[in-house]
């Protein structure tokens, strides 16, 4: 059963936590799924990531399109494509435990700054605990990431 970190953004962008994250599993050969709410979002997010330096270029494609199933990043709004070891979640994308139980781990990130954001993964994080999944909160409110809690597992 995978785990599922949960991320506090208050200094880094949506953008440049996803690529970190996604660069580190697909360094541990994860083929990794990000879930948006919404497509105009997951279409925001691709261009800011192609947007980025030539040196940290991300592998990754919008979900829809004749590739997806080549992509090693797929952006969407929906189901997991064939072969995810990793889901990230962003702006409260749900994520639900029998998914998690599939994975090798999911990521919920959610804007520190936003106190509906906080209330939503604070009640991610009881549901899936709540379902017996794994979970570690992670904060870099003090300019570099620390794990602050941890449950289940």
């Amino acid at each position: 059963m995978g785990a599922v970190y949960f991320y506090h953004l208050t200094r880094s962008a949506p953008e440049a936590a996803v690529a970190m994250l996604a660069e580190r599993s697909l360094g541990a050969g994860w083929r990794v799924a990000v879930r948006l709410r919404d497509s105009d979002r997951a279409a925001w997010l691709d261009e800011r990531l192609w947007l980025g330096p030539e040196d940290g270029f991300l592998a990754h494609g919008l979900a829809g399109g004749p590739h997806d199933d080549l992509q090693p990043v797929l952006l969407g709004t929906g189901a997991l494509p064939a072969g995810c070891a990793c889901l990230m979640a962003l702006d409260g994308a749900e994520v639900r435990a029998e998914e998690a139980a599939g994975l090798e781990r999911v990521c919920i990130l959610f804007d520190g700054n936003d106190p509906q954001a906080v209330e939503a993964a604070r009640g991610q994080w009881r549901a899936l605990t709540g379902a017996g999944v794994a979970a570690q909160y992670w904060s870099e409110e003090s300019g570099r990431w620390q794990k602050k809690a941890e449950a289940g597992g």
